[in-house]
């Protein structure tokens, strides 16, 4: 009975001392596992991701919303070195805008004007007069945080209507030319009707930089595909625009 309790007890120390090694080695791995987490998760909170500065190049925008017209909806942006975007539609369609750009002497017109109206710090434009809706018009600065905008339907004030003309007459020089890329590849017959409608807004000289349409008027003149007055029209346009541009 003795050697029977005996055998029991030293078989209950065997298996506690197994019990023991079995947790230990169970907390061990645990423990070894949940480091790495902790320590990657506490690197990834003490790196938290960089939010970018706000640019400091300056942008000015030019915004027009005028319903049941068209288009309904212009936005032109344009950076201090040139480069932009414009977004042409009506309000119902989906915003697409394009990238262009304008050369260096126009832009620096542009933000030469916009200084002349404080970059529209503080500004009053409209003159507060019961006149027709011609669509609302905004005119904003941004550069980096700081940013000023001023909205009017229409006014006198030289600079801005100077402003207002530059910017109405990029868009109408964005659309002729999508218009006129866009005859070429569908509809070879209408090249010449919109080649009348740029020949029109040119002698009205709505366009900036005419200079622009030089490489399409170039393809249309010299493409056999076109039709034949479409190509003398082509041609006259552009040597118009080199002979005075």
């Amino acid at each position: 009975m003795i050697a029977s309790l005996a055998m029991i007890r030293a078989w209950d120390n065997r298996l506690e001392k197994l019990v023991r090694k079995v947790f230990f080695a169970v907390l061990v791995a645990a423990l070894g596992f949940a480091v790495p987490l902790f320590a990657g998760d506490a690197a990834t909170k003490s790196t938290p991701t960089a939010i970018p500065a706000p640019s400091d190049n300056p942008t000015i925008t030019y915004r027009k919303i005028f319903k049941s017209s068209y288009p309904e909806f212009v936005e032109i942006k344009l950076n201090q070195g040139g480069h932009g975007t414009f977004d042409i539609r009506q309000l119902d369609e989906e915003g697409n805008p394009q990238a262009f750009e304008v050369n260096a002497s126009l832009a620096e017109k542009i933000f030469a004007l916009a200084a002349k109206l404080h970059n529209f710090r503080g500004v009053d434009l409209d003159v507060h007069r019961r006149i027709a809706n011609l669509g609302e018009k905004t005119l904003r600065y941004d550069k980096g945080s700081e940013m000023h905008e001023v909205k009017f339907n229409y006014t006198l004030d030289d600079s801005a209507s100077q402003l207002m003309a530059i910017f109405e007459g990029l868009a109408r020089q964005a659309t002729d030319l999508s218009d006129l890329e866009r005859t070429m590849r569908y509809d070879r017959l209408g090249v010449n009707d919109v080649l009348q409608q740029i020949e029109q807004d040119y002698n009205n000289k709505l366009f900036p930089e005419p200079e622009r349409l030089l490489a399409a008027l170039d393809q249309v003149a010299a493409d056999d595909k076109f039709i034949d007055i479409a190509r003398q029209r082509a041609r006259t346009l552009a040597s118009k625009i080199r002979s005075t541009h």
